[in-house]
């Protein structure tokens, strides 16, 4: 039986290791999403309202939660918006629905809350089923990318209608998500306490890692991380 619900104190620690474990070596070796997590819990953005578990039979399976944002209009105002990640579920049960069962669900909450527009970045392939498009459409920017470009991973949907209607500017992540890399020692500390898992390259990783994975397999050399 499926079961979503707030996130609470005692699921803390199941939940960083749920978070790790579907985000190792995807798209980097390693993962920091789940000290982002941790940190996140504490940052002013963080939105406890839409910190949402799910579980099957009483066991965690998945997990997401929401941050404030904002887009800097071209005229100069910072306009309020809202993003979500990470979004988690065990290796064990993705690519079976729960994912876009978690996130409709979320989404819908958020709504209920008056938020008027999700800025995010993923596979457009998967978060059209939850009703998301390219930002550009909604003349919403990502920040350090020419406007000239197509920026594919940049996706957007409003919560209420019209809610960005007739402007334009741009969107910065929160800062809150690039905690790991501002803070290499706390985070790489902080990974020490779970259980070893080893690190590799792979090819479906982020460009400067999927480079070097291309580039150690040519070259005949093992693609654990070093």
């Amino acid at each position: 039986m499926i079961n979503i619900r707030l996130e609470q104190p005692e699921d803390y620690r199941v939940v960083e290791n749920l978070t790790r474990e579907a985000f190792w070596n995807v798209y980097r070796p390693g993962c920091t999403e789940h000290y982002v997590l941790n940190q996140y819990r504490s940052n002013p953005d963080f939105i406890p309202e839409l910190d949402f578990v799910m579980e099957e039979d009483d066991k965690i399976i998945g997990h997401v939660m929401f941050s404030k944002a904002e887009i800097i209009l071209d005229d100069g105002p910072h306009f309020p918006s809202w993003t979500f990640g990470p979004i988690s579920i065990h290796p064990d049960y993705k690519r079976k629905g729960y994912g876009l069962k978690l996130l409709n669900y979320a989404i819908g909450k958020a709504r209920e809350m008056g938020i008027g527009i999700l800025c995010m970045e993923g596979n457009i392939d998967f978060y059209k089923h939850a009703g998301f498009d390219l930002a550009s459409k909604l003349n919403i920017h990502y920040h350090d990318i020419p406007r000239n470009e197509e920026v594919p991973f940049f996706l957007a949907q409003e919560l209420k209608t019209g809610y960005f209607h007739g402007l334009a500017g741009t969107y910065c992540p929160p800062k809150g998500y690039f905690v790991a890399d501002d803070n290499q020692d706390a985070f790489e500390a902080f990974d020490k306490t779970f259980p070893k898992k080893v690190k590799e390259y792979n090819e479906n990783q982020l460009p400067p890692f999927a480079e070097k994975a291309k580039l150690l397999r040519e070259q005949g050399y093992s693609l654990e991380f070093k």
